[in-house]
């Protein structure tokens, strides 16, 4: 009998990788209008504990959406942990603004106005 083994929860991205990550890789990442809409529904989220996989509502195939946020995730623009058999996406908002100070903010403003 084979068992399975559950994973404690965990980052996939850690602080100081966002410290190697330079603007050009984060705007490449935020220029989509999918991963965008990603950022903006985290940033909508109450407090620091993200939301659920599923709680992200994308007009994509499950396939293109989880692409998406392994994009953000790599470019250090979110983090993902896993609880059980849940999967939390979080914005790294704190750590985003201590490295590019007002970049979020400029990008979701902006977005709201329709610029």
């Amino acid at each position: 009998m084979q068992v399975k083994q559950v994973k404690p929860a965990t980052n996939t991205t850690s602080a100081s990788d966002l410290d190697s990550m330079d603007v050009l890789t984060v705007l490449r990442a935020l220029a989509d209008p999918v991963r965008l809409e990603v950022v903006r529904q985290l940033a909508g989220c109450p407090a620091d504990g993200g939301l659920k996989c599923h709680q992200i509502e994308l007009p994509v195939t499950k396939s293109t959406a989880s692409h998406h946020l392994k994009t953000l995730s790599s470019a250090g623009i979110t983090d993902e942990r896993e609880v059980g058999t849940a999967k939390f996406i979080r914005l790294r908002r704190d750590e985003l603004d201590r490295r590019f100070p007002g970049l979020l903010e400029s990008i979701l403003g902006a977005e709201a106005r329709g610029v």
